[in-house]
């Protein structure tokens, strides 16, 4: 009898373990997703805040808008980093 309700108590923990693992594989996933996102709205964030910026305070000369295309490229290329399609290798 303790032989096989050892043998029921191992396969018991064994199942415990897995679930265990499989609910921190979750985390983890979930974890890595929200990181991928935040930092993709802190990217957006601070091309957003590049472009409101307004002409330095010391000249009174108004950008050119050589500088305002440089900066819209600049937003753009910064957004595309943020939301390119990933492959699944990456995100993992």
């Amino acid at each position: 009898m303790l032989i096989a309700e050892s043998e029921l108590n191992r396969a018991g923990l064994s199942e415990e373990w897995q679930s265990m693992a499989r609910g921190v594989g979750d985390f983890a996933h979930r974890a890595k997703t929200v990181a991928a996102w935040t930092s993709s709205a802190a990217l957006l964030v601070a091309g957003v805040t590049a472009l409101r910026h307004g002409p330095p305070r010391t000249g009174t000369a108004k950008s050119s808008w050589f500088q305002k295309i440089l900066k819209g490229v600049r937003l753009s290329s910064t957004l595309w980093a943020a939301f390119r399609p990933r492959s699944a290798k990456q995100i993992r």
